[in-house]
């Protein structure tokens, strides 16, 4: 028996070699863009901003193949759909998705072309879900299901020979390795049209927009090797005794954003949306209690014992990145326990104004149920959303919060929740935790700051010194300056305000973070939505999506 993934792969690779190749014949003159945005239905074409018809006369003008990378919040979804509709002579249409925003995407384009009835539109829930795919007029999927051993299903989407393609969040094609990208990519190039969605084209080097690229236009960049020697500064790297290659630097970024700005357009808030009010970030410093700086500075010094024996090839295991890695994550792990004695005291701050709506996001669970407690504890009414949340419940969660003047904080999880979501009703962000790219944190302050927000959006992270905080903030200027340089031509750093140390001692003083058990099985649904303290801190995975 050939085993299912070895078939699906021979399905990719037949994919591969039959590319779509007229990709910049019949480009559309102005006049003809015109008259086809004329064509739209009346209540997408009154909504559309003029910025907003410039990405679609782009999409247009490359024959529906391109890249819509405008800054988060700017409304590349009503954009893409617009693109769709133009072609909905060559339907049917697939639109792939992160699995957390599959109800969105069903609420906007049943929302934007009425024409359509729910049973034009195909939600494919799991692998085997494919009796709908051949009679849909729409099919949307979450990348969740691209997997090696969704045979059936690769199967029934090859077979459909899709000619129009959506794919949002396309960053999440990155890694030329996974199977998400490799099962993807030959579906994209095989289509006639394309329209890739991304506000963060490169989380934080060039390497992540080779697949992206490749999959609209093949080896329009070079091979893999070409591409990466050009653009990723590759070179050989030692890691003890062991050498591989590194591609994960970056090399002739003005180049390269020269030859993206000819697939892809990008658009800022500060240069199409000058009503929108500005976006204020505060880096809140503070030190972390005796015990804790203790704890914290052993695994420190653990780390750069290492580092020094993989300098000095004295290392004796095989794969020392492995060891590096694994230090790192536990040092992350402990960062977060560490600090969220001091995170949950800010919390009790904000909490003080009653007239105050805002987002927490963080990425441990251990985290993510000290902000929880910290609302409980205060009675104040809260949703949140993390990686057990289902999909269908998430968009209702949303709405609430948007709707109910007491539902007053939104805890979210930065991967399961902070992107393609819309908390407009928040003016604050508290970032209680960092993450390793630039890219998903801007992604997570844009859920409030895009269009809709009337009021200024203040960002608050929170950076417990001596810490893995301090490595990651500088990391992460180190990586905005690359992403920018690439997608916008410019370099830049996070614009970000020092806050005054003295209006923050408090947090110095915060008391080490324990479970609070006494809030087990709380079940007042007068002032929480969902939650699960009873079973968070049992689960053994540190992390949620």
């Amino acid at each position: 028996t050939i085993p299912p993934h070895t078939i699906v792969m021979k399905k990719v690779l037949e994919l591969q070699q039959n590319p779509h190749s007229s990709f910049s014949k019949n480009q559309c003159s102005e006049n003809e863009t015109d008259s086809r945005l004329s064509a739209l239905p009346e209540k997408l074409k009154q909504r559309l901003l003029p910025f907003q018809k410039e990405g679609i006369k782009f999409a247009l003008e490359r024959n529906g193949r391109c890249m819509l990378a405008d800054e988060m919040g700017l409304g590349k979804t009503i954009q893409a759909i617009a693109v769709a509709y133009m072609y909905k002579a060559e339907w049917p249409l697939l639109i792939v998705v992160p699995s957390s925003l599959k109800y969105p995407w069903i609420e906007e384009i049943e929302k934007w072309i009425p024409e359509l009835n729910p049973e034009d539109v195909n939600l494919i829930d799991n692998k085997t879900d494919i009796g709908r795919i051949q009679t849909s007029k729409v099919t949307i999927l979450g990348y969740g299901l691209l997997t090696t051993d969704a045979r059936m299903l690769i199967d029934a989407l090859c077979e459909q020979h899709f000619q129009v393609v959506i794919v949002d969040e396309s960053h999440y094609m990155k890694s030329r390795n996974a199977a998400r990208s490799t099962i993807l990519a030959p579906i994209v190039q095989k289509a006639a049209r394309a329209v890739l969605l991304t506000g963060t084209p490169a989380l934080g080097r060039p390497e992540e927009l080779f697949m992206q690229i490749d999959a609209l236009y093949p080896r329009k960049f070079g091979t893999w090797s070409e591409y990466s020697k050009k653009y990723c500064n590759a070179h050989v790297r030692y890691f003890g005794k062991r050498a591989q290659w590194d591609c994960k630097g970056a090399s002739n970024l003005d180049e390269l954003h020269l030859c993206l700005s000819k697939i892809m357009i990008r658009r800022m808030k500060d240069e199409v949306l000058t009503q929108l009010p500005p976006k204020v970030r505060q880096r809140i410093p503070f030190d972390l209690g005796k015990d804790a700086s203790k704890e914290m500075n052993a695994s420190i010094e653990e780390w750069e014992k290492l580092m020094r024996k993989l300098h000095s090839c004295s290392t004796e295991t095989d794969n020392p990145f492995i060891q590096v890695m694994g230090l790192i994550t536990h040092m992350y792990k402990q960062t977060a326990i560490a600090k969220a004695g001091a995170v949950k005291d800010y919390i009790k701050m904000m909490l003080q104004n009653e007239k105050l709506k805002f987002l927490v996001f963080a990425y441990h669970l251990s985290m993510l149920q000290a902000c929880t407690e910290a609302v409980i504890e205060n009675k104040v009414g809260y949703i949140r959303i993390d990686g057990s949340v289902p999909s269908s419940e998430r968009i209702h969660l949303v709405h609430q919060f948007q709707n109910d003047p007491d539902k007053r904080v939104a805890i979210l999880s930065i991967k399961a929740a902070g992107q393609g979501l819309t908390f407009t009703a928040a003016t604050h962000v508290v970032f209680a935790e960092l993450y390793w790219d630039p890219g998903h944190l801007v992604q997570a302050e844009d859920r409030a700051h895009r269009i809709g927000q009337s009021s200024s959006v203040h960002i608050h992270y929170l950076v417990a010194k001596e810490t893995m905080d301090t490595f990651m903030w500088s990391m992460l200027n180190r990586k905005t300056c690359v992403t920018s340089n690439t997608l916008n031509g410019t370099k830049k750093s996070l614009e970000i305000e020092e806050a005054d140390n003295e209006q923050w001692d408090f947090l110095n003083a915060a008391m080490a973070w324990v479970p609070n058990d006494n809030l087990q099985g709380s079940q007042d649904e007068m002032f929480f939505t969902h939650v699960r303290i009873n079973t968070l801190w049992m689960q053994p995975s540190s992390c949620v999506e």
